[in-house]
């Protein structure tokens, strides 16, 4: 059987892919699988989401000759010039949720409503030993709000308003978050063009 390797430690992510590629036949194993030492370390220093994705997924494919999905994702806000971007989970601390939306605030306390557009961005790349590689993205627009609305979702979701449910992220439910989210987008995307990408 045909082994995918996904590159994180989020149970929740693993869930995910698992649902696409099991029923296409694929063992679905993700970092938690491997043994800390067979990880190779990776300097993610790319400018942008695709190039993040990228040199986490080829540097698993260079180290374990097998096919790897890797993604990034962050938030970018117009008025911070596209800020906090690829450093959104590190905003204020390393994965730190809360001080990050407390710093989003922070930054933005003086921008008006009409200003304080965003959006979300994904970027999935899957690398192979000898395919090229399969690039996909998505994206959900927004704006900023003031102070946290809802209770569910994580990291910024409760600070972003979603153009396309007239509701937070965190207020959402999980199907209508993934209706519209830029991971769904992407995901979708990556369906899409999986099977012809595989068998080419």
């Amino acid at each position: 059987m045909e082994q995918i390797l996904i590159a994180t430690k989020n149970p929740g992510k693993a869930r995910e892919y698992r649902k696409i590629f099991e029923p296409k036949g694929f063992e679905v194993i993700t970092l938690l699988d491997l043994e800390e030492q067979s990880i190779p370390s990776i300097d993610e220093n790319g400018q942008s989401f695709d190039e993040n994705a990228y040199i986490k997924a080829q540097a698993l494919t260079d180290a374990m000759k097998i096919t790897v999905l890797a993604d990034d994702s962050g938030l970018c806000v117009d008025a911070l010039n596209g800020a906090p971007g690829i450093h959104s989970a590190r905003y204020a601390g390393d994965h730190d949720d809360e001080a990050n939306r407390k710093k989003l605030l922070l930054e933005m306390k003086d921008v008006p409503k009409e200003k304080r557009t965003a959006h979300f961005h994904t970027s999935i790349v899957v690398t192979h030993p000898t395919k090229e590689n399969l690039k996909v993205s998505g994206e959900a627009e927004g704006r900023i709000l003031t102070h946290e609305v809802g209770e569910k979702g994580f990291g910024y979701d409760p600070l972003f308003y979603s153009f396309d449910l007239d509701k937070t992220f965190a207020e959402a439910t999980v199907d209508e978050k993934n209706s519209v989210s830029h991971r769904g987008k992407a995901v979708r995307s990556l369906m899409k063009q999986f099977d012809k990408w595989w068998t080419d």
